[in-house]
């Protein structure tokens, strides 16, 4: 099948599987006489595979280390474990970090009369000192 029905099927443009091709993510896709993509189930497998990977927040960097220990001739379960259990932690502190942001920001929201338009108010007559102060030096 040509790239146009592959990606049909997996819901992954044509684009971005040319790419994880040709960093790795899916192995070299045979060509056609003509040089055209060949797909196989095989590929198409890859290509499923890899885009759930990355809709679980596994970084690029990361699947190729993953598909590298997959592919290899010897048993890596371990290494792969750790490293889906390191690519775990990060999604989880990226988590917090959004978290923290959300929780600060509604923080803000329900604060806002007396903390925001305080602090507004600080700002803008520092603000109109600054130009007063620039206006005299011209």
């Amino acid at each position: 099948m040509n790239i146009k029905k592959a990606s049909e099927i997996t819901g992954v443009s044509s684009d971005t599987i040319r790419y994880y091709e040709k960093v790795g993510l899916v192995p070299p896709i045979d060509r056609k006489d003509s040089g055209v993509r060949d797909f196989d189930q095989r590929i198409i497998r890859r290509i499923n595979f890899a885009r759930q990977m990355r809709s679980a927040g596994i970084s690029v960097e990361a699947l190729q280390k993953y598909i590298r220990l997959f592919d290899a001739n010897e048993d890596n379960t371990q290494q792969q474990i750790a490293l889906l259990q390191e690519q775990l932690e990060l999604m989880e502190e990226k988590r917090d970090d959004l978290q923290a942001a959300i929780d600060h920001l509604r923080w803000k929201l329900n604060n806002y009369d007396s903390h925001m338009s305080a602090t507004e108010e600080a700002l803008c007559a520092l603000e109109r000192e600054h130009k007063t102060n620039n206006s005299k030096l011209d």
